[in-house]
């Protein structure tokens, strides 16, 4: 299902903000796997340092996981003209909404003194959530990547 149009495909690859994308993403995942690797070994005692490093770890997280959703809404309204839940982005925005609760209901929980092993429990959902919505994007990025090279091969774009 093609999400672009040849003259949106135009505008995407012209556009800052996809390239800021592609900077980004890297860079959450590395945070990613940084957090989920602190927080499984401190989970199981393998990790002997204090539980500060699980949130620091999920902090840096939420932090890129929130500028990648602040700068894929200035790409949505340049491309799509809307800020949030273009049609074209509908259930990736859904899937944003989702992990970003889960990221944030971290820090709520903490803030509420929440135990350690339910703070770990809500770490691993924020994880879990953001794995879902990494590959529902890169599927769509294929799938896009393959509509891209028909126009290309058709003379359209």
């Amino acid at each position: 299902m093609a999400r672009y149009t040849p003259e949106q495909l135009v505008k995407r690859n012209a556009s800052i903000w996809t390239d800021i994308q592609i900077i980004l993403a890297p860079i959450q995942f590395f945070f990613f796997v940084a957090g989920v690797t602190i927080t499984a070994l401190y989970a199981n005692d393998l990790f002997g340092s204090s539980f500060y490093w699980v949130s620091v770890a999920i902090l840096f997280k939420t932090l890129f996981f929130a500028l990648l959703f602040i700068t894929g809404m200035f790409f949505e309204k340049e491309i799509f003209n809307k800020w949030v839940y273009s049609k074209e982005f509908f259930w990736e925005d859904i899937g944003s909404t989702v992990a970003a609760f889960f990221h944030l209901l971290y820090f709520f929980l903490a803030y509420f003194g929440a135990s350690t092993h339910v703070l770990i429990m809500d770490a691993f959902l924020a994880y879990f959530t953001y794995v879902l919505n990494a590959l529902q994007y890169l599927v769509r990025i294929i799938l896009e990547k393959r509509h891209e090279r028909r126009l290309r091969i058709d003379g359209q774009i």
